[in-house]
């Protein structure tokens, strides 16, 4: 597995779940090279933007995007699927949700939000 850190702004997003929710995201989180070169496309997604890849990792309610830096998970976003998610599905649009939020201005701000944040 490898190592999982948290910026600041994807701290304060998961530490506004309940400490149940919070315990059952973390325990779910596992990350290992196999897992990102083997994309299951349940578990986990593919974003790429300008030559920088990004990941996502589904888990019940919530996404969580992040990016492998050396031998770091680093998380950028934790979001609830009923934010970004449940727009696009109901938008109907003909894409993969990674395709949709790979076109999406609005998702690469909050990644960029995210990848300037300070780490925990």
């Amino acid at each position: 597995m490898l190592q999982i850190v948290f910026n600041e702004i994807s701290a304060a997003e998961i530490s506004h779940l309940d400490t149940l929710s919070q315990l059952e995201l973390l325990d779910a989180f596992k990350v290992t090279q196999a897992d990102l070169v083997e994309l299951d496309g349940e578990r986990f997604g593919k974003l790429e933007r300008e030559g920088k890849v990004f990941y996502r990792f589904r888990a019940d309610d919530h996404r969580i995007y992040f990016e492998v830096v050396n031998d770091s998970v680093v998380v950028h976003r934790v979001l609830n699927k009923n934010t970004f998610s449940d727009f696009l599905f109901r938008s109907k649009m003909p894409l993969s949700e990674d395709e949709q939020l790979a076109e999406s201005k609005h998702f690469w701000n909050l990644i960029d939000e995210g990848r300037e944040a300070r780490k925990m």
